[in-house]
């Protein structure tokens, strides 16, 4: 399935969604250990509330999964809310802030639309709650009529 070549603009955003996750995976870490360490909080309470979230998607990733693509925006959300609040809560880290929101935007433009594009390619499609619907009432019609 995956053997379909993938169209330029596929590739381009895939090029966008990867430069922005592996931005986000350098960055973060790199901030939040080395250039500006967060006092008060445990090194583990650091990973996992900001490092772990960014590796749930890499399996996906690396095997090029489409939904993985679609779904990592919900996880990507968590670093533009992140990098919007720094910039008004910590003015001396705004370069940070404004790299994370960087790589976020990036990430989510896309994965967004690489998923959209690899899916089409791919012949995937999201079923519509009215497909859904449609086809549950006429199972049930079926099995009243039995």
């Amino acid at each position: 399935m995956n053997n379909i070549p993938k169209k330029p603009i596929t590739k381009r955003f895939q090029t966008f969604a990867l430069s922005g996750y592996i931005g986000l995976l350098v960055l973060m870490p790199l901030w939040l250990f080395v250039l500006a360490p967060r006092e008060g909080y445990s090194t583990g309470f650091v990973f996992a509330v900001y490092i772990l979230p960014l590796l749930l998607p890499l399996k996906g990733v690396i095997q090029d999964k489409p939904y993985t693509y679609a779904w990592a925006n919900f996880v990507v959300m968590l670093y533009f809310i992140h990098g919007l609040t720094m910039l008004w809560v910590s003015p001396d880290e705004l370069l940070l802030a404004l790299l994370e929101l960087f790589f976020a935007s990036l990430m989510f433009i896309g994965c967004t639309y690489y998923a959209r594009h690899r899916g089409q390619e791919l012949g995937l499609k999201i079923r519509k709650l009215k497909e859904d619907l449609a086809e549950e009432k006429a199972a049930h019609e079926h099995q009243d009529k039995s």
